[in-house]
């Protein structure tokens, strides 16, 4: 490791570098090069001080992952233990100094919580994010961090993971002194500084424990405590942060150390951490496409142009230029153009009385949008999306249009979530520059972007489409043309036995508890008001003759649009919306309705319990995800996770739908499957990969389509 960790001199102070690029993980052998290095310090008469710092453009970020992950997964540890080498920096006989620049980050912050002394550029920022992947501090961070900052905000930061700008850890007490010039002669003047003070080291171990009885203490956890249950949405590691934090001040420094060993030895080996390791990957493998190589040329963007002024053309144009992008936006007439207009500047006086944007930053973004009603302006368009109304006539038109106003070489997108890129592709003439780009509603705030590969999509365009994705700060997900892509396709199934459900004697309400309950961001029946039943019920029509022989139909969803309750968008959907309000209320029209279906159809209802609601549901889910993976229109049963957990709410304790599956066992998921089939029928036709795989022990997360 010795190329990893770089020693030099600065004359009596010792300069420890950690070289491990990109972002300085302590990787295997580094904490013991690091030992070493303080090991010398403290024998060599001629060290005086020893100054860690890191190389590049950051400090260190953390573990390395694939390290945890193999002990997640039961693997034994190898090196010396990092809380063992954090031990030995606070307890060097010479001051140790830890200057940070960039982001100082898990295990990284742990062993500046142990260092002496800490300074810090002005763009620095701090944080433990270990709760993202399912895992507490276990470097003594739950004991070190609050001595330094006080309980409340490291009880904050260990259980949300939240990144701590350098202003406000230093105004918590975080670091000793801002550098304003270089990191590395700022550190070695500071600590010259102590040393001609004849400052002894010092132990954060020593400082003051927090003070539990202070004013509003205990209030501020508990009230923490029950954010931290409402959010988290079924993840654990985040109370168990809290519980650690707080034994700062109720235990010895050494009892609290052995305590957060006991609960991080038990984050690590829980489902949970598996699970968020898993998707910490897998959002990193979305990003390689097996035949696009890296060095794939891409198509420059500097003008993006969008057609629809609508709610999503709205979101796609904030999400453009709130990420610098200047926005030609096109509707059919000057009156919807302004709707559509001032729909966005509301949106964006919401971020001003929140806080998140200023007014002049508002201003800057709204002067990036050009308004228009015609084509006029689309020669100087290098990408176009298309956010018109879901038809796919509607779309063909735009495309034609599109492909006579554009000039050769511009990326033609639509943000269809059904439809048939290829058929819309072909209207154009250059189906080659043609692509789905499916965003999320709403679009300048959802984080998942489904690509949607046609049968003729140019690589370049493929690969472009990919890099747009990360300049939006969105997970883009590469997925096959066929109806309702990845996404939309399984949650067809999903709500399909949501809503069979409540004929067969559940309610709304329960059924959409339940998977609150487990995790998901919403309930089912609640997300279909959200996104407006005659969505739904748009496509039903549509591919009504595509459905199984015998299949069951989804009878209460289409009686309630033919009511005209669309949801949220109608005040009444599942729910009853009362002034304007986002929160459904109980209506018995609904389940009258409900009742009438049932008895029409012959159904008889009975009682339905939590396991049922959460096998029917995301047990449909797995089963298309299989057919999915098995007609290549996923790459991966990860892609599947990430598109579930970045678009649909799943939470990501979970792992994702295909993850969750895995964990359950394919063996026990088919079975029931089976037995859903028997009684239900050809819905259920268990996916010929599941049986596959069910029947030879293999899992969809190890299954490769080559």
């Amino acid at each position: 490791m010795a190329e990893r960790v770089v020693l030099s001199r600065e004359e009596e102070i010792l300069v420890v570098t950690i070289v491990n690029p990109p972002v300085n993980a302590l990787s295997p052998g580094i904490p013991e090069a690091i030992d070493a290095a303080i090991a010398s310090a403290g024998e060599d008469p001629s060290i005086h001080a020893v100054i860690m710092i890191g190389h590049g453009t950051t400090f260190i970020c953390g573990a390395d992952i694939k390290e945890l992950q193999k002990l997640a997964h039961g693997e034994e540890p190898g090196g010396v233990p990092l809380r063992d080498v954090l031990d030995r920096i606070e307890l060097c006989p010479v001051p140790v100094t830890c200057a940070i620049h960039g982001s100082a980050l898990g295990g990284g912050l742990e062993l500046a919580q142990a260092c002496h002394y800490r300074v810090a550029t002005a763009g620095s920022q701090v944080g433990q994010p270990e709760v993202k992947i399912g895992i507490i501090p276990g470097a003594a961070g739950t004991q070190r961090l609050p001595r330094l900052v006080g309980l409340r905000l490291a009880a904050e930061m260990c259980a949300s993971g939240r990144m701590v700008k350098m202003k406000e850890a230093a105004e918590a007490g975080f670091f000793d002194w801002v550098v304003g010039g270089d990191l590395l002669e700022g550190a070695v003047a500071f600590t010259r500084e102590r040393l001609a003070e004849g400052d002894e080291p010092l132990r954060t171990r020593d400082r003051p424990v927090p003070d539990l009885d202070a004013p509003g203490i205990k209030e501020d956890l508990a009230r923490l405590r029950d954010k931290t249950r409402r959010r988290s949405r079924g993840a654990v590691a985040p109370g168990i942060a809290i519980d650690a934090v707080e034994a700062a001040a109720t235990t010895s420094f050494e009892e609290g150390c052995a305590l957060e060993a006991r609960l991080f030895e038990g984050c690590l080996n829980s489902d949970e951490c598996r699970a968020m390791i898993h998707v910490f990957f897998g959002e990193r493998q979305v990003r390689k496409i097996p035949d696009i190589p890296r060095e794939t040329e891409t198509i420059p963007i500097s003008q993006v142009a969008v057609v629809g002024a609508g709610t999503m053309g709205g979101g796609i144009t904030m999400a453009y230029v709130d990420a610098g992008f200047p926005v030609i936006l096109k509707e059919a007439s000057q009156d919807e153009l302004e709707k559509g207009l001032d729909r966005i500047r509301k949106n964006y006086e919401v971020s001003i009385q929140r806080g998140r944007l200023t007014p002049d930053q508002v201003s800057e973004r709204m002067n990036r949008i050009s308004g228009t009603t015609d084509y006029g302006m689309f020669q100087e368009a290098d990408l176009v999306v298309e956010a018109v109304f879901e038809g796919l006539d509607l779309k063909r038109e735009v495309f034609s249009e599109l492909a006579e106003v554009t000039r050769p070489g511009t990326i033609l997108a639509s943000n269809t979530s059904t439809l048939d890129i290829d058929a819309i592709a072909e209207s154009t003439g250059q189906p080659e520059m043609v692509i789905g780009h499916h965003f999320f509603s709403p679009a300048n705030v959802m984080r998942l972007l489904e690509i949607v590969r046609g049968r003729e999509t140019s690589k370049s365009v493929i690969a472009t489409s990919m890099a747009i994705a990360k300049r939006l700060g969105k997970v883009g997900v590469l997925v096959g043309n066929c109806r309702g892509f990845v996404g939309n396709r399984m949650f067809g199934p999903y709500m399909r036995e949501a809503q069979f459900l409540l004929e067969e004697g559940s309610s709304v309400e329960f059924v959409d508890s339940t998977m609150v309950e487990f995790g998901m961001a919403m309930g089912p029946l609640a997300v279909g008001d959200l996104a407006g039943l005659d969505v739904g019920w748009r496509i039903r029509k549509e591919f009504w003759d595509t459905q199984p022989e015998g299949a069951r139909r989804q009878t209460v969803a289409d009686r309630l649009c033919e009511m005209g309750r669309f949801g949220q968008k109608t005040s009444s959907g599942w729910y009853r919306y009362e002034k304007d309000g986002r929160k459904g209320v109980h209506d018995p029209t609904v389940t009258e309705l409900i009742d009438q279906c049932a008895r029409e159809a012959g159904i008889q209802t009975r009682d339905i319990g939590v396991e049922e609601v959460i096998e029917r549901t995301l047990y449909s889910l797995a089963n298309e995800g299989a057919r999915i993976l098995s007609e290549g229109h996923a790459m991966r049963a990860s892609d599947i996770d990430i598109i579930y957990l970045n678009g649909y709410g799943f939470p990501s304790c979970q792992g994702g739908p295909m993850w969750y599956a895995d964990r359950i066992g394919l063996g026990r998921v088919l079975g029931r499957i089976k037995e859903f089939e028997a009684v239900h029928g050809s819905n259920w036709a268990p996916a010929p990969l599941l049986e596959e795989l069910a029947s030879t022990g293999q899992t969809f997360s190890g299954w490769s389509s080559g």
